[in-house]
């Protein structure tokens, strides 16, 4: 299985919350961490924006990478959400096989 971790940043908490859970619930993520306070840095529309944001580390399968992020889009504020993928190189095998278990299969 390809693992990856798909990196999610929103502007609140509560979007955050709401979007973890639906990806949980619909088996395409196994575990979502919702970690606050990050600091973004970026160029929008022309402007340098300086924002607090939340970030959210999404463990799921490269195979649900689409689906995962068609539902984030649904479900997010922004107008061009970060959804970005990076692959998971190595990891405990009892808790990739969770994930792989976890999640919808191929």
């Amino acid at each position: 299985m390809d693992n990856i971790i798909v990196y999610i940043t929103s502007s609140k908490e509560e979007e955050a919350e709401k979007i973890a859970k639906a990806l949980v619930e619909a088996k395409l993520a196994g575990c979502v961490n919702i970690i606050n306070n990050i600091r973004s840095i970026y160029s929008w529309q022309g402007k340098i924006e300086d924002e607090s944001e939340i970030l959210m580390m999404v463990k799921t399968q490269k195979h649900l990478f689409k689906d995962l992020s068609e539902k984030v889009k649904e479900l997010h504020s922004y107008t061009v959400p970060e959804i970005i993928a990076i692959p998971i190189i190595e990891g405990s095998e009892e808790y990739l096989k969770w994930l792989n278990d976890i999640t919808k299969p191929e």
